[in-house]
Order: C-alpha cells, then sequence, then structure tokens
C-alpha cells in the first residue's frame, strides 16, 4: 500500500509542473501521518499524508481507489500548509466535500477527484483544528451520487508536521 501512496503522490506532484522532482523519500511515521520530501527545480516540497482509519461508502458494491489527506509546503510558490484530499473517485461537480474535525465543519471545493480548501487562511484554520483535534471525518459524493464518509485519526499530525516544518524550513 505505501508504494501506492508514493506512487500516487508522485503523479500528483508531476502533474502539478513539478516535472523535475525526485521521487518523495520518507522522512519518518508519526501516529498515522507519514511525512515526505523531495526537490524540484524551484526548490523543496515537503507534505504529510494519511489514509483513512475507517470508510464507508453508500452504495453497496461501489470501488473506489484509495483516499488520502494531505497537509504541504511548497516554500518557492509560497505555499505553506496547503490542505488537500484524494477522494479516490471523480466528485460530483460543483459538490463540497467537507471536513469535520471534532464537530468543526470546513468546506472543500472539488476538482476531479480532488479537493481543496478555499485559501490560505482557510488552510491555517483547518491545520490548527487538525493539531488540535482527535478525529477527522471527510465527507464527499462522487459523480454517480454514491456517498462516503472518511475518517482519520488525527494521531501523530503535530509531529509530522513539525518535521515537514524542519524539512522545508518553515517557521
Amino acid at each position: 500500500m505505501r508504494k501506492v501512496m508514493i506512487s500516487t503522490l508522485l503523479l500528483i506532484a508531476i502533474s502539478s509542473g513539478t516535472v523535475r522532482a525526485q521521487e518523495p523519500k520518507e522522512a519518518g511515521t508519526f501516529g498515522h501521518w507519514t511525512a515526505y520530501h523531495y526537490k524540484t527545480k524551484k526548490g523543496p516540497v515537503c507534505y504529510i499524508v494519511s489514509q483513512p482509519v475507517k470508510s464507508e461508502i453508500s452504495r453497496k458494491g461501489a470501488r473506489r481507489d484509495p483516499a488520502f489527506f494531505l497537509v504541504t509546503h511548497r516554500p518557492a510558490d509560497k505555499v505553506r500548509a496547503e490542505v488537500s484530499t484524494i477522494m479516490g473517485y471523480p466528485l460530483k461537480k460543483n459538490s463540497m466535500p467537507v471536513v469535520e474535525i471534532d464537530g468543526k465543519k470546513f468546506r472543500l471545493f472539488a476538482v476531479g477527484d480532488g479537493a481543496w480548501s478555499e485559501s490560505p487562511a482557510a488552510d491555517r484554520k483547518i491545520v490548527a483544528a487538525m493539531k488540535k483535534g482527535r478525529t477527522m471525518v471527510v465527507r464527499g459524493v462522487s459523480g454517480r451520487g454514491t456517498k462516503t464518509v472518511d475518517t482519520y485519526s488525527l494521531k501523530g499530525v503535530s509531529a509530522a508536521l513539525e518535521k515537514i516544518n524542519a524539512l522545508c524550513n518553515m517557521k
């Protein structure tokens, strides 16, 4: 499963314009979160990633690819703690997946099989809630109307964030 995760994330890096990126290097696992980093022509990229500890699908027999939740630093692009998720299926057009952390809800915008927060300010709020929280739930709807509920453990997220802060020199 780890090789699938690395391959998936490498494809994301390549598709986001960092074609000269090295393969991500694991920098440690902290609870349910793993830190990675790699270098691009523009500079380092550091991220943490986790997979759901529990997934629920509303339609029996529905299949999907693995789901992931990421927090990414790209200092050369002035990106700090960008929140994103890969849902494992194409999301319903114009849908707004919801992230809920210990009862606090945040909306994301969907593009293809991924979703992002609306702004760096929203990223900061989500990451702050992740650091204080215990559990994170991501709800989405596929293009076919299938609803999913992915539950993530936040155990280790603060330590993993500290690691990528150090790797990407983000204070």
